[in-house]
C-alpha cells in the first residue's frame, strides 16, 4: 500500500468566522476521527495537503500524519470537500487506523495483454474493476493485475485466477467471475 508524510498543526479555533480567515491565509482546516479517542482538529498549507492528496487520489493510501505537538498518526482519507464552483480545497476528514489490525480495502484490478478472443471478434467484458482484499494495510498491494490474453471466445476468469500475497485474505468470492469475452 502506497505511504505519504504530511505535516498539520493543532488548531483550537473552530466556527465559520475562524474558519474563513485560515482557508484566506492559505490553510486548511481538517478533522482526525477513530481510535476511540476525541476527534483531533488540524490545520494543514492548503498548497502542500493539495499535492499530497492529488499523489493518492482513488488509490489506497496509508497517511503519516506528523503533527507539529511531537505526536505522529497514521490514518487514511476518509473525506475531501471542494468548493462547488472554484474546486478549493475546503475541508478534509481522516480516520485512524491500527497498521497491525487486519482491515478490509478495495483494490483496483487493472487487465493486461489482449485476449485471444478478441482478435477474433469477441468482445472483453469486465464484470469487476475491484477486488476487496482483507489485511494489515501495509501489507495490501496498490493493485492486482491480471493477464487476459489467452481468454477465447466465450471463456471468463474468476477471481481465483488473481495472485495475493500470503499475508492477506480475499473477501470477494473467489468463484465470481471479474472478466470474460463473448461473442
Amino acid at each position: 500500500m502506497l505511504q505519504v508524510e504530511m505535516s498539520a498543526g493543532v488548531r483550537t479555533a473552530t466556527g465559520k468566522g475562524p474558519m474563513r480567515q485560515m482557508r484566506s491565509q492559505g490553510q486548511t482546516p481538517a478533522v482526525v476521527y477513530g481510535s476511540g479517542k476525541d476527534a483531533l482538529a488540524l490545520t494543514f498549507e492548503t498548497k502542500s495537503l493539495m499535492t499530497n492528496l492529488l499523489s493518492i487520489y482513488r488509490r489506497n493510501a496509508v497517511v503519516k500524519l506528523k503533527i507539529d505537538d511531537g505526536s505522529e498518526k497514521d490514518v487514511v482519507v476518509k473525506e475531501v470537500q471542494t468548493h462547488p464552483v472554484t474546486d478549493i480545497l475546503v475541508h478534509a476528514d481522516f480516520c485512524e487506523i491500527d497498521l497491525e489490525k487486519p482491515q478490509c480495502f478495495d483494490v483496483p484490478v487493472s487487465y493486461t495483454g489482449t485476449a485471444k478472443g478478441v482478435d477474433l471478434g469477441g468482445f472483453l467484458n469486465v464484470a469487476s474493476n475491484v477486488v476487496v482484499l482483507k489485511g494489515r494495510p501495509l501489507d495490501i498491494p496498490d493493485e492486482c493485475t491480471l493477464d487476459v490474453s489467452n481468454l477465447a471466445i466465450g471463456e471468463d476468469l474468476t477471481f481465483s485466477a488473481i495472485t495475493i500475497p500470503e499475508s492477506v485474505e480475499m473477501v470477494s468470492g473467489a468463484d465470481k467471475v471479474c472478466v470474460g469475452v463473448g461473442k
